[in-house]
C-alpha cells in the first residue's frame, strides 16, 4: 500500500466541497463534500483561510452559498465537523 499523497484529489491539502447552507445571523452552515456527505460548521469553531483575525465570525464575509471551497475536518463529541475553510477566491492583501 502506498502512502503517496494524491494532490489531484486534495489540492492544497484540503478536501474539495461546496457551501450548501450559510446562516450569517447564527454563524453556521453546512458543506457538501465531493463524496456527497454534508458536514456542519459553526463560528467561532471554524477558521477561514485569508480572513482577518477577530470579531464574532471572522471570515464569514468571504463565504457565499454555492461557493466551491477547500476544507478540513475534525472530530468532536458531536461527530465530524469542519475546522478550516479555504475559499477558492479570497481578496488579495492590500499593500
Amino acid at each position: 500500500m502506498s502512502d503517496d499523497f494524491d494532490s489531484d484529489r486534495f489540492p492544497g491539502n484540503f478536501y474539495p466541497g461546496m457551501i450548501m447552507r450559510l446562516d450569517r445571523a447564527r454563524g453556521r452552515g453546512v458543506i457538501r463534500s465531493h463524496t456527497g456527505k454534508e458536514i456542519p460548521f459553526e463560528f467561532p469553531f471554524v477558521a477561514v483561510v485569508g480572513a482577518e483575525i477577530g470579531g464574532r465570525a471572522p471570515g464569514i464575509e468571504l463565504l457565499r452559498e454555492g461557493d466551491s471551497i477547500g476544507f478540513d475536518v475534525g472530530w468532536t463529541s458531536h461527530g465530524l465537523v469542519v475546522t478550516t475553510i479555504k475559499p477558492k477566491h479570497f481578496p488579495e492583501a492590500s499593500s
